[in-house]
């Protein structure tokens, strides 16, 4: 299916706790997937994210300059869940063209929960995001 270059959806996450995350979304590829009663058709959308930190507190930087170094895997013990404050969804779109016709997809990511962890040096944040899309 042609997809054309979809531009990087950037969004915007303020903690509780001060601090603000980036959140990027890109579309990597999309499928045409079978019948959809919107438009007859439906799409397999797949799509790549992550998460920065751009800005921390200085009492939170405190926090961790002491600690060890972070763990290659998440530890399963302390975690704080933080609440998401304000933020700015990433979103992108892809114009499409499949066998129905010209379609526009966009997908949308959120923050729905966030936790950090201040055992280990480097601060570890865990986001659960959320995607959804639609065509038009």
């Amino acid at each position: 299916m042609d997809v054309a270059l979809s531009p990087v959806g950037v969004g915007r996450i303020r903690l509780s706790n001060g601090a603000v995350l980036k959140l990027r979304i890109l579309i990597v590829d999309v499928r045409e997937s079978g019948f959809s009663p919107f438009g007859g058709i439906g799409f397999d959308v797949k799509v790549v994210g992550g998460v920065a930190i751009e800005s921390l507190p200085e009492d939170i930087k405190k926090l961790v300059l002491d600690k060890p170094l972070a763990p290659p895997e998440p530890p399963k013990d302390g975690w704080e869940l933080l609440d998401i404050v304000e933020q700015k969804p990433a979103e992108t779109w892809d114009v499409v063209k499949s066998s129905k016709g010209e379609f526009i997809v966009k997908v949308v990511a959120e923050a729905v929960m966030s936790a950090r962890n201040t055992m280990f040096k480097h601060h570890i944040m865990s986001l659960c995001t959320r995607f959804h899309g639609s065509t038009r």
